[in-house]
């Protein structure tokens, strides 16, 4: 059965009606072209006529007709024949010419309210974007969260267990994962997809791109994901296998890989000066389980694979992140969510004195007053000094949420 994704539709239901443009991006197999679906039946439950819905999958080879702004005119106005408000629904959009043009034109001439979905972070940076300046709204769909592994399993009737985190932190959240049940399926699906991604979203959109070298590199940047990364350190290693390849290269890599969504960047934030900070990024893969497939080592106890599954869930969330800087150290995240924020530490465990001073000491030179947590898997509510600790699990599943100021 499919899981209506309430925490995307909360955000894009005000927009319904609108005549801004809904920009829903994303991964490859996040859920996207599903997410459309809700919505379109949203709207027909609301009382909307299907034969005012004009749904194109631009990805299926009935439209392969469409190449350019002119042709995807054509097509939606040629549906077009009665008096209302239409609803136009376009499925990756970046593969029209131009596109741009086509939308802005909707956009003046008729009675519409647009959804588009692309799965290209530059979709809209062209130099056509300008025509579309002020007219959009974006939202990014990620894989399922915990939160929503846990409400897939309820609506199948699948037995549940706050214990099967370990399954999600291997795994992560991809819809079509679930299909499958033992580990050698799911690797050999997520495999599939993740190279299905490079050699469609990288690879392909450059012959200079050699794969070999790029899923050498995607696999170092995803095994440290959530760690500084030292673009001198990936350089020195492919040249200690008698490899060449320049900064230039790697940098571009990186690019590559956050344009196709496979990873995040994260910037710091001066808590001191309270401004985000240009340079000095950390990464953090869009899902644990494209982590797990590239990664020869995996310790579940490493604290950067929980700070990833925190930072998707503060981004499923609508929150902008940070790493924060401070004078002598940092904190994992500083999380902004309509011009207010709070500060966020996470652990494996607590499980020591050493630990708990290092990880609630962390906020001991910090003098705002914005709230402080430390999250963990620790079961005992270890709050001490104004400082809230939470439990990861708890608050992944939305038991507990986070103040703001």
């Amino acid at each position: 059965m499919r899981l209506k994704r309430e925490t995307y539709l909360e955000q894009i239901r005000p927009y319904y009606e609108s005549d801004i443009i809904k920009v829903i991006t994303g991964v490859r197999r996040a859920g996207k072209s599903i997410l459309l679906d809700t919505i379109r039946d949203e709207l027909i439950e609301n009382g909307v006529c299907e034969n005012h819905i004009i749904y194109l999958n631009l990805e299926d080879l009935d439209y392969d007709y469409i190449v350019d702004a002119s042709d995807l005119n054509r097509e939606i106005k040629s549906r077009i024949d009665e008096n209302g408000k239409y609803y136009i629904f376009l499925d990756e959009i970046q593969h029209v010419k131009n596109f741009e043009k086509a939308l802005a034109s909707f956009r003046a001439t008729l009675d519409v309210s647009l959804f588009v979905t692309g799965s290209n972070s530059t979709l809209l940076s062209g130099e056509l974007s300008t025509l579309l300046t002020g007219r959009t709204v974006k939202f990014e769909v990620l894989p399922f969260s915990f939160y929503e592994m846990k409400q897939y399993y309820e609506i199948n009737k699948m037995d549940w267990s706050d214990d099967l985190f370990s399954n999600y932190l291997k795994w992560g959240g991809f819809p079509l994962r679930f299909d499958y049940r033992d580990d050698t399926s799911i690797h050999r699906y997520l495999s599939n997809l993740y190279e299905g991604i490079v050699n469609r979203d990288i690879v392909g959109k450059s012959k200079s791109t050699d794969k070999k070298n790029f899923m050498d590199i995607s696999l170092y940047i995803l095994a440290n994901a959530g760690k500084e990364l030292s673009i001198d350190n990936i350089v020195d290693t492919f040249r200690k296998n008698s490899k060449e390849i320049s900064k230039r290269t790697v940098y571009n890599y990186i690019d590559r890989m956050k344009k196709a969504y496979l990873i995040h960047g994260v910037g710091r934030y001066n808590i001191v000066g309270k401004t985000a900070l240009s340079n000095r990024e950390k990464q953090y893969a869009v899902d644990m389980g494209f982590r797990t497939i590239n990664t020869n080592t995996i310790n579940y106890e490493d604290t950067f694979f929980l700070e990833n599954i925190v930072y998707n869930e503060l981004v499923t969330r609508g929150f902008t992140v940070f790493a924060g800087k401070t004078h002598k150290g940092e904190i994992d995240f500083v999380a902004i969510r309509n011009g207010k924020k709070c500060f966020i530490q996470v652990a494996y465990l607590l499980a020591g004195e050493e630990t708990i001073k290092r990880e609630f000491g962390a906020y001991s030179r910090i003098t705002d007053a914005s709230p402080k947590y430390v999250m963990s898997l620790d079961k005992i509510d270890m709050s001490h000094d104004g400082i809230v600790h939470m439990n990861i699990i708890d608050f992944l599943l939305r038991r507990t949420d986070l103040m703001l100021t």
